[in-house]
C-alpha cells in the first residue's frame, strides 16, 4: 500500500524543450543561410533554422539591410509556459509558430538596424500573443545604440568599431539619476554622490565613479531594496536581481516602502551606496582617489586543461588578469561575477565587415589564434581584445598571401 506522502514523493516531472525537437542540432541551419546570395533567400533559408532561437541582421551588397528572429517557437493555446501545468494533455504545444506570424524589418526609412536583446517585438504586432519571451535585456544597450546611430548619417568602419567597444553605460545614468536632489550627513557618502553626479557614464579602466557605480548598482542596490519591500526570505531569493527594475520601481516607487514613500527612498539609496563605499574600501582602501574600475573589473582566461598541469605550465597556459572597462549593460558587454568582479562573459570575438569590400574588414578573437601555448600566437591577441583594438580581417587571395607569416602544409602518408 502507498500513502499519499509516498505518492508525493514519487510525483514525476517532465520537460519539454525545442532543443529536442528533430532538426535543432546547435547552429546545423548555418549551412543553409550561408549559402543565400540575397535578402529572399536568406529570409527562406531562416524558415529552416531551428535553434537557438535568436535575432538576425542581414547586410548584402544591393544595399539591403533587414533584421529577423528565427527559431522553433511553441504555440502554446491556454497558457505561458512560465509555470508547470498538469500533463493531463490540457496544456500540450500546438505546434509552432510560423515565420511569417513572427515580425521581420526590411530596409526601414531610419537607414540601420539593429538588436542587443531588447524586448525588440514591435507595438501592436500579433506576435506579441505567441508569449515569445520574458525576460529581455535591459534596454539602456539598445538605446544607446540607437542614439549614436541617429546622429550619424554616414558610418565607418572606424565608426562601427568604436560603436562595439562603446563602455557607456546609460542603465548606470538611470540609476544615478535617481541621486538627483539626495544629500547625506556621511562625508564619504556626499563625495560619492557629487562625483556620481558629475560623472559622463563612460566606465573606462580608470574611472572613480565607475568603480562606484557598478558596485552600488549592481551589488547593493538591488538587495537593499528587495528587503524594503519584500520579506527577508524573497529577498534572499531575488538576491542581485535585475537592476533595470530596480531603479525602474525607485524612479517611481509605490506604497511597499512605507508611508512616507519618498524618506523611504532616500534611506534605501543612501544605506545602498553606504555598503557599496564599505565594500570598495575593504578592497581598494581608504583613498577613494586611488579607486579605479580596472582595479577591481579583470579578464584571466584559464583553460580546463590547465588543472591538469604542473604550475609552470598552468601560467603559461593562462592569460591574464587584465583590467577591463564596461559591464553588462555597455555595448562591450563585460557581465562580472559578483564575489570578485571578474569578467564571465563578453564579445570573446568580435567583426566589423565592409561588406563588399570585404578587405577592409576588422576583426580580433581573444586570446588568440594558436591552441599551442609555445606559439607566439597563442596569446598575441588578448591585449589587443581588452583594449579594445582590431587586426585586419582579410579576404581576397591576393591580401591572405601578401600578409601569409607562414603556411603549413598536411600531407596524407603515403603520398
Amino acid at each position: 500500500m502507498i500513502c499519499a506522502a509516498q505518492r508525493r514523493l514519487f510525483s514525476g516531472f517532465a520537460m519539454r524543450t525545442v532543443w529536442m525537437e528533430p532538426g535543432t542540432s546547435a547552429y546545423f541551419g548555418a549551412a543553409r543561410y550561408q549559402t543565400a546570395t540575397n535578402w529572399t533567400e536568406f529570409k527562406d533559408a531562416l524558415a529552416h533554422w531551428r535553434a537557438a532561437p535568436m535575432n538576425f541582421v542581414y547586410a548584402d551588397t544591393h544595399g539591403d539591410i533587414a533584421w529577423i528572429p528565427a527559431g522553433l517557437m511553441p504555440r502554446r493555446r491556454n497558457w505561458d509556459g512560465l509555470m508547470g501545468a498538469p500533463g493531463d494533455g490540457r496544456y500540450e504545444w500546438d505546434g509552432f509558430a510560423s515565420q511569417d506570424e513572427l515580425p521581420v524589418i526590411h530596409n526601414p526609412s531610419r537607414g540601420w538596424v539593429a538588436s542587443a536583446n531588447e524586448m525588440n517585438i514591435p507595438p501592436g504586432h500579433p506576435a506579441h500573443a505567441l508569449n515569445l519571451g520574458f525576460e529581455w535585456a535591459d534596454p539602456a544597450r539598445a538605446r544607446h545604440i540607437a542614439e549614436t546611430l541617429d546622429a550619424n548619417g554616414r558610418v565607418t568602419i572606424d565608426d562601427s568599431a568604436r560603436l562595439q567597444c562603446d563602455v557607456t553605460s546609460l542603465a548606470a545614468l538611470r540609476g544615478v539619476g535617481l541621486l538627483r536632489g539626495l544629500t547625506s550627513d556621511d562625508p564619504r557618502v556626499q563625495r560619492a554622490i557629487d562625483l556620481l553626479r558629475a560623472w559622463d557614464g563612460v566606465e573606462t579602466t580608470d574611472s572613480l565613479a565607475a568603480a562606484i557605480a557598478e558596485v552600488w548598482l549592481s551589488k547593493h542596490l538591488v538587495p537593499t531594496t528587495a528587503r524594503r519591500i519584500t520579506t527577508e526570505a524573497a529577498a534572499k531569493v531575488i538576491a542581485y536581481g535585475s537592476p533595470y527594475a530596480v531603479t525602474t520601481y525607485l524612479a517611481a516607487p509605490g506604497p511597499e516602502l512605507g508611508p512616507d514613500v519618498e524618506a523611504a527612498r532616500a534611506e534605501v539609496l543612501r544605506e545602498s551606496l553606504r555598503t557599496a563605499l564599505d565594500e570598495l574600501t575593504e578592497r581598494l582602501g581608504e583613498d577613494m582617489a586611488a579607486w579605479a574600475w580596472g582595479a577591481l573589473h579583470h579578464a584571466r582566461f584559464v583553460p580546463p586543461a590547465a588543472a591538469l598541469a604542473d604550475e609552470p605550465l598552468k601560467s603559461k597556459l593562462t592569460h591574464g588578469p587584465l583590467p577591463m572597462p564596461g559591464s553588462a549593460f555597455t555595448l562591450c558587454a563585460h557581465t562580472f561575477r559578483m564575489d570578485d568582479f571578474a569578467l564571465i562573459n563578453g564579445p570573446s570575438f568580435r567583426m566589423v565587415c565592409d561588406v563588399g569590400a570585404w578587405d577592409n574588414s576588422l576583426v580580433i578573437n581573444s586570446p588568440g589564434q594558436s591552441g599551442d601555448p609555445d606559439s607566439p600566437h597563442y596569446n598575441d591577441l588578448f591585449p589587443l581584445w581588452a583594449r579594445g583594438d582590431y587586426a585586419p580581417m582579410l579576404w581576397s587571395r591576393a591580401a591572405v598571401e601578401a600578409a601569409t607569416e607562414q603556411v603549413i602544409q598536411l600531407t596524407p602518408g603515403g603520398a
